[in-house]
């Protein structure tokens, strides 16, 4: 069932009010001076009024409106809302109408809509905050006939939309990582599996680690480096315990914390590790995928500051790496 519009009123255009003032100055000399010609032509202008207001309110009536919102949105990125426009007037088309939607700038131009037909397009869209945004209306407006007035409804549309954080640039994030076996080669050496060097024995070595092929051959004691390897696992642990964020700086800096977060997730997540989040009041397991990531920015969409905790976090696998991230709690020293 197509919503009720609701009128937003008529705002005339700078080209309506130069009409408008000459219309003026026009009927001062036609009653100045009692030229026929002259009310003619005021009232031929006075006509042109009416039929723009006219035909600009039937204009943007009779139609329906349908939204398509993307699956992932973050903050401070553009991103596209699909619309739809329906004609339902069976006599007349629609011309020079323009779409928008709450808070979403400049308004689109569609030039033209066929009687009983469909016009379909993108609306460029940019939300500044993370977390739940709802937009409420869909605006339609009228240039139409003359671009005189701006004649314009509203029709509830009620879209709600998720805004993940913004991501940074992963340059500069350094991670805690352990030095315990994990799953890849770093090509450093270490205690992994795989060979790195072959060298001489030295006072302190592991004698396990003796190659004794190669000592029999060369008849000097030969030591088997190992690689150091790496666990494809990350463990963020996100201390959302800072009390009220009622500065706006600390308020910005927990938002760019959440930020950092959420860019450690989406770049390790994409070169395959395991990530897990863990905050105060809440924690995602380690998981793979673009299940997790989902889950790990959903979560970091909606994560409040809560009260302080003296406790710290620890993440559930000694082997990973780790990002500790953290506001000093108001009053720290």
């Amino acid at each position: 069932m197509p919503r009720r519009e609701i009128p937003e009123g008529i705002r005339i255009t700078k080209v309506g009010l130069w009409y408008v003032l000459f219309t003026l100055v026009v009927a001062v000399a036609a009653t100045n001076t009692g030229n026929n010609a002259l009310y003619i032509t005021l009232a031929a202008m006075f006509g042109g009024l009416t039929v723009s207001g006219i035909a600009s309110r039937q204009n943007v009536h009779g139609l329906t409106i349908d939204l398509a919102m993307p699956d992932e949105v973050y903050a401070s990125q553009p991103f596209a809302i699909g619309f739809s426009l329906k004609s339902r007037g069976r006599l007349w088309p629609r011309w020079f109408l323009l779409f928008s939607v709450d808070g979403a700038g400049q308004p689109l131009l569609v030039p033209y809509l066929p009687r009983g037909g469909r016009s379909r397009g993108r609306l460029e869209v940019m939300v500044r905050r993370r977390g739940r945004h709802s937009f409420a209306f869909a605006h339609v407006a009228s240039l139409f006939p003359f671009g005189f007035f701006r004649k314009g409804v509203r029709v509830r549309v009620d879209r709600d939309l998720l805004v993940f954080p913004e991501l940074f640039s992963a340059e500069g994030m350094r991670t805690v990582e352990n030095e315990a076996m994990g799953d890849d080669s770093a090509r450093r050496a270490g205690r992994g599996h795989e060979l790195h060097a072959l060298r001489a024995f030295r006072q302190g070595d592991d004698p396990r680690g003796i190659h004794w092929k190669q000592t029999a051959r060369t008849g000097a004691m030969v030591y088997t480096e190992r690689e150091s390897e790496q666990n494809r696992r990350l463990s963020i642990q996100f201390d959302n315990g800072v009390g009220a964020l009622d500065d706006p700086f600390r308020r910005e800096r927990f938002e760019r914390l959440v930020s950092e977060a959420a860019t450690a997730a989406v770049q390790h997540l994409g070169r395959g590790y395991e990530v897990e989040l863990i905050a105060r009041d809440g924690r995602i397991p380690f998981a793979g995928g673009f299940r997790q990531r989902l889950a790990v920015l959903t979560a970091l969409a909606l994560i409040q500051a809560v009260p302080p905790e003296s406790e710290p976090l620890f993440g559930s696998d000694p082997r990973a790496r780790s990002l500790a991230i953290r506001l000093e709690p108001e009053g720290a020293a």
